[in-house]
């Protein structure tokens, strides 16, 4: 390489991206600072460790989570202050992105302290690119656990007409599948597992036609759904959750009311609404 075109690399923070499963898919800038580096910041220091090995690079790692970045995040300012190249990995693709990092960097920006993103693999952009979606997409990452606050989220993001990518691990799939089915039935699916490794496979299907899923699935899986149908003749069917609240309200409020607050707060057509309405009567 042309000694003049060689990268010249500052104290300050590098959000490094590093392999998201195939260790040939590290870019060489990534293992130059790597090896530049006076602190590796990372997850977990056994699985790093082995990155670290594979590429030969004897640098120091230091863990960085979610249990202590708050707690050593203004020690890691005061070390790059003394002019030093801190690098900040996560388990598999890139740092922040639904890992730790988001309370470094804006301690970083506050103290105006350099921060360089070193680009690469990304489990996101990976699925959306071989999805055959839109490539007009929502990344929302890892969903909530509880079920008020789930389907409160699932609610809002069923009106998004993108394409939504979400994380989820394996012992959860089957669950979070049939919350799936239940705002997005009408949207198609596809499910992204061990990518970029020897058995990766990728599974595509209309949501309402996918099977549960082995119990002993393992690992961790990137979950692509379609953008929202346009389908004029298409009507949108009333989750178990809003049948409940209609009953609820029939006891109190007029046939009308119901369906018009109903059909507003829910997108729904007021004729599926009052249709339901008028079964409960009967």
């Amino acid at each position: 390489m042309d000694k003049n075109k060689q990268q010249i690399f500052r104290s300050g923070l590098y959000l490094v991206s590093t392999p998201i499963g195939n260790m040939e898919d590290i870019t060489f800038r990534a293992l130059s600072i790597l090896k530049k580096s006076d602190i590796i910041l990372c997850e977990d220091t056994r699985r790093s460790s082995k990155l670290l090995f594979h590429f030969e690079i004897k640098n120091k790692l230091q863990p960085y989570h979610k249990f202590n970045e708050k707690k050593i995040s203004d020690k890691i300012i005061d070390y790059i202050k003394k002019d030093k190249i801190v690098s900040l990995i996560s388990d598999a693709g890139t740092p922040v992105i639904s890992d730790p990092g988001i309370v470094l960097v804006k301690k970083c920006i506050e103290e105006n302290i350099n921060i360089y993103p070193i680009p690469g693999p990304s489990s996101v952009t990976s699925s959306i690119s071989i999805s055959g979606f839109s490539d007009k997409y929502l990344f929302y990452g890892f969903l909530p656990k509880k079920g008020k606050e789930l389907d409160s989220v699932l609610k809002n993001l069923s009106s998004i007409t993108y394409s939504i990518v979400f994380f989820i691990t394996a012992p959860k799939i089957n669950f979070y599948i049939s919350k799936f089915k239940e705002y997005f039935y009408d949207r198609k699916i596809m499910v992204a597992k061990e990518m970029t490794k020897i058995h990766e496979s990728f599974i595509r299907e209309d949501l309402k036609l996918l099977k549960k899923f082995p119990d002993d699935l393992k690992g961790e899986l990137t979950i692509v759904l379609s953008e929202q149908k346009k389908d004029k003749n298409f009507e949108k069917k009333i989750s178990e959750s809003v049948k409940i609240e209609i009953k609820k309200m029939l006891k109190k409020y007029s046939h009308k009311d119901v369906v018009e607050f109903i059909s507003r707060k829910e997108q729904l057509s007021k004729k599926i609404v009052y249709n339901y309405c008028l079964k409960l009567k009967k």
